[in-house]
């Protein structure tokens, strides 16, 4: 599998990136970007109710996001905190 996904980010995930400190912001946009060489790490997991969407954690925050295999594409839709019901509001 060395074909490397195409990344997209939603305006919704630009705008939680954004919001996050420094740090937070570096290591959750570090844990998307290794999406393109494997889009489901082994932490990922199917999100219940959302045809095809996926999470991921990165420390407390969680990155929710889609794959399409076909066009070789992660999309990537939300990004929030983990304890945080918000993260799942509006999908």
């Amino acid at each position: 599998m060395s074909e490397r996904y195409t990344l997209r980010i939603a305006k919704t995930a630009e705008k939680d990136l954004l919001d996050l400190q420094p740090k937070q912001y570096k290591q959750v946009v570090s844990k998307i970007l290794s999406l393109q060489g494997n889009p489901r790490p082994q932490d990922y997991a199917a999100l219940k109710g959302y045809q095809g969407g996926y999470r991921i954690d990165q420390g407390e925050y969680r990155i929710l996001y889609t794959i399409d295999d076909d066009n070789q594409l992660v999309d990537v839709f939300r990004v929030g905190k983990r304890n945080d019901d918000e993260v799942y509001q509006n999908l």
